[in-house]
Formats: structure tokens, sequence, C-alpha cells
């Protein structure tokens, strides 16, 4: 059996699209594993499904590399609001997509009939360490120490449907040896359903710089909740000013985050590589 794929990504954080209006696919998380490796398989960060919504217009599911099932994905969510878009299953300005951590709505930005990015309303920052989860005390863990690997540093821990524990640090973040870092923050006994960990060098007020170790997938070269939780971090730091534009510049390209009283909102883009199919 042959399953047709849309290979799309935003700011380099990519993944394989599967339109599950028009297929079945049986077990993803196999399939994740066995089409992201870049030698073996398609190549990309994991799998996402595109599939039917009862309270949407579509549905997201999104498997890391792993196969694990993640909660959000925000580069992912406006590569499903451009795809449903272009291809119209909804084409209007507005589009909504059910995922695991509820319906995001995504304003699309269109150039000559074509979605080329959007912005996403991604809800509230959680901010609580039992709903993101991270084994902290108290109602905020922000600038709280934790040792990783035999060394202190200072953690501020967010949720966006994924959790993420953001790392501030003074160097540039392209001199960090990440593939050595970031497994020991993913599987840190304080983080039970393992972490996303941001490294972040602060630019000026309005400017971040960022590198992602992600779970399940390792380090990617953008991550959209990522940079959402690194807004939020830095305006609870007191590095970024509440309710204003951060750009965050990462390996992949630059990402807009607004923190608001009300929610997060993430601008980027959203590009189309290639399409073709695969036996299942």
């Amino acid at each position: 059996m042959k399953l047709n794929f849309t290979k799309m990504h935003g700011c380099g954080n990519d993944y394989i699209y599967f339109n599950c209006f028009e297929q079945e696919i049986a077990d993803p998380a196999a399939l994740a594993v066995r089409l992201s490796d870049r030698h073996f398989g398609v190549g990309g960060d994991g799998v996402i499904l595109i599939c039917p919504s009862e309270t949407a217009d579509a549905k997201m599911r999104m498997f890391n590399a792993d196969g694990s099932e993640g909660k959000m994905c925000g580069n992912g969510v406006r590569c499903v609001g451009k795809y449903v878009y272009d291809s119209g299953i909804a084409a209007k300005p507005e589009v909504a997509i059910e995922t695991l951590s509820g319906i995001k709505i995504l304003r699309m930005k269109v150039e000559d009939g074509i979605a080329v990015g959007a912005t996403v309303n991604m809800g509230a920052a959680v901010l609580n360490p039992a709903e993101i989860p991270a084994r902290f005390d108290g109602d905020t863990a922000v600038s709280v120490p934790l040792t990783v690997g035999g060394r202190d540093y200072s953690v501020t821990c967010v949720s966006m449907g994924n959790p993420h524990c953001v790392v501030f640090v003074d160097a540039d973040v392209n001199t960090l040896d990440l593939p050595k870092i970031g497994p020991s923050f993913e599987r840190h006994e304080a983080f039970p359903e393992q972490v996303n960990t941001e490294f972040i060098r602060v630019i000026d007020d309005h400017t971040l710089q960022m590198r992602v170790w992600e779970r399940g997938s390792g380090e990617t070269l953008a991550c959209g909740t990522g940079a959402c939780a690194a807004a939020v971090a830095a305006v609870l730091n007191g590095f970024c000013p509440k309710g204003e534009d951060i750009t965050i510049h990462l390996l992949g390209g630059d990402l807009t985050i607004r923190y608001t009283d009300e929610a997060v909102f993430l601008t980027g883009p959203a590009a189309t590589v290639f399409e073709g199919s695969v036996d299942a």
C-alpha cells in the first residue's frame, strides 16, 4: 500500500505530513521512526497527521522521530494550517486546528492565493510546576536552581502544551555542546514526562538567540512552542517587555512571539518542500 505525503517545514523544523482525510495510517508511531531517519527514510523531525475533526477545520496528530506522540507543535500547526488552506479543506482567513492541547486559531498570511505563514493563538502559558509537569515547589519555577550533569543552572519552566525548561546563557549559544548537554536535561528526574530545553542568549530587550533540544527528536533547527516558552521566560525574568513583539533567532530562521495577559501569539513562515509517496 502506498501512502502519499507532503514534506513541509517552518523555519527548518521539518515534518512529514499525511492527509488522513484521504487515507488511513494504521501505525503512525512506527511510521515516524522509519521515515524520520535522514539516511534511510524521507528525513524529518517527525510525522504529522492531518485528520478530520468534529470541532475544528482539521485535527493534528504529531509524532516525534522516536515515535512518541506530542501534544503540540508550533511550527507544525502552521504547516497544517497552510495545508488545509492551500488544499481547499478550509480556504479562509482564519483556520481552526484541533490538537491534544486544545483548538488553535490561526490567522493565515496569504500571498498570491498561497498560504506562506500564520499567526497562531497558542493559548495561555502554563507556569504552575505541577501542570507543566516539573518537580519544583511553589506556584511558579522562575529562575530556580537545577543541577544537571554536575553543573549548576538557573532555569525557568513553562508549558505551551509541551513542557519546556529555559536556560539563559551569557555565551554564544552556537558554542554549546548540545548533543552532550541536551539529553541530560531531557531525562532529568525533575521532569517526569521529559522536557524540551531552550538555551537562550539575550541580544536586547526585543531579541533573543535560541538553540533547542527537543524531547524525542534531539536538536532541531526551530521549535515553535520552545520559542514561545523562551519569550515568556524572558518576560518573567525581566529581560523583555510584556505585550510587545519579541524576535527569536533560531538556526532555521526567525519567529516572532508576543506574550500578553490573555495568550501567547506565535508568528512565522510555513513552506512546502516536496510531495511524494512511500510504501506502508
